[in-house]
């Protein structure tokens, strides 16, 4: 029997079952994975979660002394319930794909859609209750959905999901329980591919840890490919009519935003990422194409043969496993206010500076420096937009010159024209960067972020989660990634 049964939106839970922070593990729980499938479905404003199957799959991946999530982070928590005594055992908040389309304007429109998600958990010794909060417009969560689960359940499915998989040993330190784990899964690498895989999971290996925090946290990971072959290298690129049968069905084009790269086949990745155990997966798709995706502890995914593929890599890791917000705000996005303003964002490294004498990186602001912090914002956009403008000015007129059939020489001295008049204006935007070069490196409250040009606030002038300009976090995201990985491994 499927557990077809559409959930219940509202519960009310005794006044201490969340109470307690610290739990036995071994009071609750067996040292294996319990594996929840569910279908996620609706649109802006209707929202339901039906569970699918229940698997027993094999040893535990996430940290013993860490069962309650409290980083408060994240659209939807999980929490599973002691059916005898109601105290909460396990909880974990996550972001989603179906969250991210709830922000878009085919769901606001009304359009339903349905995405398949999956929630592990430690495999309780007796009856759980299995919910699925959502964080509302003001900020609290509700419930939105429970099923009770009974793990003595025969038809809770114990077959092996993984047998096929190759695995390529990258980083091993040791037992899962007090380590980061995470699986690197090959996406669009044919059979012949293997070796080549091999090779880009040692390259990325080894990139994590040339940056801060990882580099002080290298013997806190166990790192592993998984390799299933595609038939096909590569991934579908909706927009130049390619589609490729793949092992998980990545694509480009995500929300109609062509770098914006996510697969749909949550189960799929699941059933790979179940030959060993696994905290994290990160999806390597086999393309030389620029794009990429995080979402916070559901999975992260990028190209690995761009020339920013290593930033890519790096940045959307951050959404996944530290949930970091995006610190930019002049990329093209799918999403319509997806900050609600006046409220406080819950991401550790944006604000909304409801409070600027209690911004939530307090303790990390360097001397002397103000919030908000001026950091010429107004006249960089100002040149930057005027360099745009420009730039398309230059493209018309070539365009114009080629349809006249113009002489090769005269079109190679309109763009010299044109880019000189560009280079004066870059001039004028280097000479505006050295004015404020003294905040480099620094930490304040510099307005835009998030993808919004006011109304909320990065903690530096220039991040990973914020640009390719350079390999580096901010204190603020540093910090947050190495809390992360204390979470997992103390």
């Amino acid at each position: 029997m499927k557990y077809m049964k559409l959930l219940a939106v509202l519960l009310v839970f005794a006044a201490g079952a969340a109470g307690a922070q610290h739990i036995d593990f071994d009071e609750y729980f067996e040292d294996c994975t319990m594996r929840v499938d569910y279908c996620h479905f609706g649109n802006a404003e209707t929202e339901y979660v039906s569970v699918d199957h229940v698997y027993k799959q094999g040893k535990w991946a996430g940290n013993p002394g860490s069962c309650i999530d409290s980083f408060n982070n994240g659209a939807f928590y999980i929490k599973v319930y002691d059916v005898a005594t109601n105290t909460l055992i396990y909880s974990k908040g996550f972001n989603s794909y179906f969250g991210e389309y709830a922000t878009t304007e085919p769901a606001l429109k009304g359009e339903q859609r349905v995405y398949f998600e999956t929630a592990l958990i430690p495999w309780p010794k007796s009856a759980v209750r299995f919910v699925i909060e959502k964080r509302g417009k003001d900020y609290f969560y509700y419930p939105l959905a429970v099923q009770r689960i009974d793990p003595a359940d025969y038809h809770i499915i114990k077959e092996k999901k993984a047998e096929n998989v190759r695995l390529v040993k990258a980083l091993s330190n040791g037992d899962p329980g007090n380590k980061v784990d995470i699986t690197l899964i090959a996406e669009g690498y044919s059979s012949e591919e293997y070796e080549k895989f091999a090779k880009d999971v040692k390259k990325y290996t080894d990139l994590m840890f040339t940056v801060a925090p990882y580099k002080s946290y290298r013997k806190s990971f166990n790192i592993t490919g998984a390799f299933v072959p595609s038939m096909s290298s590569g991934v579908d690129e909706p927009t130049k009519q390619v589609y490729r049968n793949t092992a998980v069905d990545a694509s480009f084009n995500a929300f109609d935003t062509p770098r914006y790269l996510l697969t749909e086949n949550l189960w799929a990745c699941h059933d790979i990422a179940a030959a060993v155990p696994t905290d994290i997966f990160i999806i390597m798709v086999n393309s030389t194409r620029y794009g990429g995706g995080g979402i916070y502890n559901f999975y992260s995914i990028t190209t690995i043969d761009h020339e920013l593929s290593d930033h890519v890599f790096l940045h959307e890791f951050g959404h996944a496993f530290a949930g970091l917000a995006d610190e930019y705000y002049t990329s093209q996005v799918a999403y319509t206010d997806f900050y609600p303003k006046g409220l406080e964002p819950q991401e550790p490294n944006i604000t909304a500076l409801l409070n600027p004498g209690n911004v939530k990186w307090k303790k990390y602001v360097s001397k002397g420096v103000a919030l908000p912090t001026d950091w010429g914002k107004e006249k960089r956009e100002a040149l930057e937009a005027e360099l745009r403008s420009m730039y398309s000015g230059m493209r018309k007129k070539v365009d114009a010159l080629k349809k006249k059939d113009a002489d090769a020489a005269d079109i190679e001295q309109t763009k010299k024209s044109c880019m000189a008049d560009m280079n004066a204006v870059r001039a004028k935007l280097d000479s505006v960067s050295a004015s404020y070069a003294h905040l480099d490196g620094k930490t304040g409250a510099f307005e835009g972020a998030g993808y919004s040009s006011q109304g909320l606030y990065r903690p530096s002038m220039e991040c990973l989660m914020k640009s390719n300009a350079g390999m580096k976090f901010c204190t603020v995201c540093e910090k947050a990634i190495e809390r992360m990985i204390l979470y997992y491994t103390k």
